[in-house]
């Protein structure tokens, strides 16, 4: 299941680099005389470097019920970088310790926690701190008949995350493609090598949190049927 675990802070908003406007044209220059043209950068050539994945495994029936569950997602994250106590845990989802404390023994039998020697709270009491394996990153989902799929379940985690942390977006982008099955596929497997390139860097000591989801849908341009939200869709 590849949902990026960076918690997300405002920051100032960054765009994609893009090229230069090409300099004004001199209608005044001698037409015989090489004029200097604009430095364009080469376009990579996507078939010479190949994406470089990630190999992920299945996912077993019972790491999958332990991930289908967007509070599980959200507890990974906050594990991801702090050692957290199930209290502190409980404290920062704004969840009765309880109840939490269920969920987290779930992703401790399944290898997503590690449970870590036990500390001295402040008062002396004995606490046990958990921190994310990043095991998740190396698995593949599995949508299988009676529970949630993993994109929606990611999405709301997504969602709560974004909403806890006030709801504001630090870089955003919206881009409507139409591509042929290669090139879908090329387009995914290129976006999904950079973020395992990320993934697999370590933390900066210096570094601000981020929340990172990526997503893509079919859109509907182009479609001659007349089915909308809540009708079917019997197009081929």
């Amino acid at each position: 299941m590849t949902s990026a675990e960076l918690p997300a802070q405002s920051a100032p908003s960054r765009r994609w680099p893009v090229a230069e406007p090409p300099e004004p044209i001199d209608s005044t220059a001698d037409p015989a005389q090489p004029t200097a043209q604009p430095h364009v950068e080469p376009v990579l050539d996507a078939q010479s470097e190949p994406a470089h994945r990630v190999q992920r495994r299945p996912a077993t029936e019972a790491e999958a019920q332990a991930l289908a569950s967007s509070l599980r997602l959200r507890i990974l994250r906050l594990c991801l970088d702090d050692e957290l106590t199930n209290k502190e845990i409980a404290q920062r989802l704004g969840r009765n310790p309880a109840s939490v404390l269920h969920h987290v023994r779930r992703l401790v039998d399944t290898g997503f926690l590690m449970a870590l020697p036990v500390r001295r709270g402040t008062r002396g009491s004995r606490e046990v701190p958990y921190r994310a394996t990043g095991k998740s990153w190396q698995l593949s989902g599995r949508d299988d008949p009676g529970r949630r799929r993993t994109s929606e379940v990611m999405l709301e985690a997504f969602l709560a995350e974004l909403a806890d942390a006030g709801g504001e977006i630090g870089d955003a982008s919206r881009l409507g493609l139409r591509l042929n099955k290669e090139h879908w596929a090329e387009f995914t497997d290129r976006i999904g090598a950079l973020l395992d390139e990320f993934a697999a860097r370590p933390s900066d000591p210096d570094g601000e949190h981020w929340s990172v989801f990526f997503a893509m849908h079919p859109d509907r341009r182009g479609r001659t049927d007349d089915a909308g939200p809540g009708r079917p869709d019997t197009s081929n």
